[in-house]
């Protein structure tokens, strides 16, 4: 163990993880305020970008089972943010679309991420704050796992 005022340097991994549990955390309770969750916004994310995904598309983007996604979008149908514009049966797959409901939820909730965003940078100085993003995406490019054959 160091003597004195040798402290060990913090491990980045432990830092990203414990900040990313922290941000997580926030941005869910905001989110909460809209009847959303990050799962959610997620979802809404990639039918604003490209419509007419079907469930298991949505699932495999989010990484979660195809049941999970389906639990996901019935709640969004609910709240009026999706709509399924094929006939449902066993066997077809959705073409799901969001609603204008749905892209007022989809807005605000990346308002909610923006204000997140805002408020973390703010403790660094401008120039280390227009360099996060780059660097994280850089390191985030380096660790993306190896696409499966």
């Amino acid at each position: 163990m160091p003597a004195g005022n040798d402290l060990p340097t913090p491990s980045p991994a432990i830092l990203i993880m414990m900040l990313g549990r922290q941000l997580r955390t926030e941005i869910e309770r905001d989110l909460a305020t809209s009847g959303l969750t990050l799962r959610h916004l997620s979802a809404l994310g990639h039918l604003g970008r490209e419509p007419g995904l079907s469930y298991s598309e949505l699932a495999r983007r989010a990484g979660v089972t195809a049941q999970s996604m389906q639990a996901t979008l019935q709640q969004l149908e609910t709240l009026g943010a999706v709509e399924r514009r094929t006939p449902p049966g066993r066997g077809r797959t959705a073409e799901l679309h969001l609603t204008d409901t749905g892209r007022r939820l989809r807005t605000a909730g990346l308002e909610t991420v923006a204000a997140a965003d805002r408020q973390l940078l703010a403790a660094l100085p401008d120039q280390d704050a227009t360099a996060v993003g780059p660097l994280l995406m850089q390191l985030l490019d380096a660790h993306r796992p190896e696409p499966r054959s």
